[in-house]
């Protein structure tokens, strides 16, 4: 590895794959850099880095954070049912049941 460079790791779990890639990097280089550097966008055409939050382990940061050695880069996508939501089904679904339905 040449002066300045260091290795990240990118991952994404999709709806199919999960993937975790390892990246070299340079010295002031970002998330959006790192990202984009990985090829993980040609593996999962699904990611829309507009949409899309990102961070770095399990913390959000905006597509310009600089990343560091060792730094695991996270693309996170969508939920299918949002939290509030599934307690909204939850409570439903334990009324149903305490009430003999």
């Amino acid at each position: 590895m040449a002066d300045g460079e260091f290795e990240v790791e990118v991952v994404y779990c999709g709806s199919a794959h999960q993937w975790r890639l390892s990246v070299s990097a340079l010295e002031g280089a970002t998330v959006a850099q790192v990202i984009d550097r990985s090829g993980i966008l040609d593996l999962a055409p699904e990611i829309d880095l507009e949409q899309q939050p990102v961070g770095i382990f399990g913390r959000a940061v905006a597509l310009d954070a600089l990343v560091r050695p060792g730094d695991r880069v996270e693309i996170y996508r969508a939920l299918a049912v949002g939290a509030k939501e599934r307690r909204r089904i939850r409570a439903g679904r334990q009324r149903r049941l305490s009430s003999g339905g």
